[in-house]
């Protein structure tokens, strides 16, 4: 009979023989297996799961400030109380089941290639100048400087241009969901277009994006990607430019120790508010732009003006600001919190290369 310091207990196993799959249950492989890949991927397991969970609660704002946009209202308030009058309090989410699903995959694929472009690029500048921008970002007392910023910039303009193609049509059906009640109700493009407002309303994703399909053939389902595009590119580079800068000037403790949560909140709020200062006119644009082809049916779609000095581009700003902060707040917490649990685990390797994994 084996001595009992050989018996298998727990995590950390001890055993003077060879394992194998008959001695250690499939189950076990299974879980050392899946820590393993959680491990390899923990970046876009913790965008996911952190996305999920701030979308879900900051959408009433989103949809607020979509309706703030697309047509006029006296105050946020008004706003608020029309929307609750005729939707309910189900309008506040209507539409919230394409941003979570598209926003989840959305914001995985955009924070996977911002890992792997900051990367590149790191390297590229570290060939060229011989300093390494994130060997500067974690270094203790270390200020942001034209490399980092460069770095960090220019990675989040990659990741949003990249991204684009796969957000806009979500972003579009997500847009009629939240404003096609009003649209209906509203007679935006005189009679001729009253059918075709009515036709969006109380539709799901897949039968707005049919819809679309049907008024303005597949490429409808891009109405507006050339604003979006502009949008996301320099909004995503501003955005994770701020983020990293502020978080190197506000944690306490750099190098080899975790950022503390105090700068990862500060952090993720003011990525959020400085992004959307800077891009809202065209945000506005592309929502005025958007909801002109909804309602124009087969016909061209008036494009409105990139106005940065108009007050009319910046209706909704102080809800949008304020739905960013709360997202990103609640966001990057919930990112670096699941990274640095994910980080902790500890996977048997042993154990898996015993048994041919």
């Amino acid at each position: 009979m084996p001595e009992r310091g050989t018996e298998v207990t727990g995590v950390n196993r001890v055993s003077s023989t060879p394992r194998n799959v008959t001695e250690v249950s499939r189950a076990v492989l299974r879980s050392e297996q899946a820590k393993r890949w959680t491990k390899k991927y923990r970046t876009e397991v913790a965008a996911s799961s952190s996305s999920l969970l701030s979308t879900f609660v900051a959408y009433p704002l989103d949809s607020v400030k979509t309706r703030l946009q697309a047509y006029k209202f006296h105050s946020f308030s008004d706003c608020v109380r029309h929307t609750y009058k005729t939707e309910g309090f189900h309008g506040f989410w209507r539409g919230v089941w394409s941003p979570l699903a598209s926003i989840t995959l959305v914001r995985t694929v955009s924070f996977s290639i911002y890992q792997k472009s900051k990367y590149a690029l790191d390297n590229w500048i570290y060939q060229a100048t011989g300093s390494s921008p994130l060997v500067i970002a974690n270094t203790r007392d270390a200020l942001p400087t034209l490399s980092t910023i460069t770095c960090f910039g220019l990675s989040g303009a990659m990741a949003g241009a990249t991204i684009t193609t796969i957000a806009c049509p979500f972003e579009l059906t997500k847009l009629s969901a939240q404003i096609s009640v009003l649209m209906a109700d509203r007679a935006d493009g005189g009679a001729k277009s009253d059918a075709v407002r009515k036709s969006y309303q109380n539709l799901g994703t897949f039968r707005t994006a049919q819809n679309l399909v049907r008024h303005r053939g597949y490429m409808g389902l891009y109405s507006g990607f050339h604003l979006h595009l502009l949008r996301d590119t320099i909004g995503t580079g501003i955005y994770f430019l701020t983020y990293e800068s502020a978080k190197q000037l506000l944690a306490n403790a750099r190098g080899n120790s975790p950022t503390t949560p105090f700068a990862v909140v500060i952090a993720g709020g003011l990525c959020g508010l400085v992004s959307w200062a800077c891009i809202f006119p065209i945000d506005t644009a592309k929502s005025i732009y958007q909801r002109n082809c909804l309602i124009s049916g087969k016909d061209k779609a008036t494009r409105p003006k990139i106005q940065f000095f108009n007050p009319r581009m910046y209706r909704g700003l102080g809800v949008s600001m304020s739905r960013s902060c709360v997202v990103n707040a609640i966001f990057f917490s919930a990112f670096e919190f699941t990274k640095k649990r994910i980080n902790w685990m500890d996977v048997d390797e042993q154990l898996l290369h015993d048994n041919g994994y």
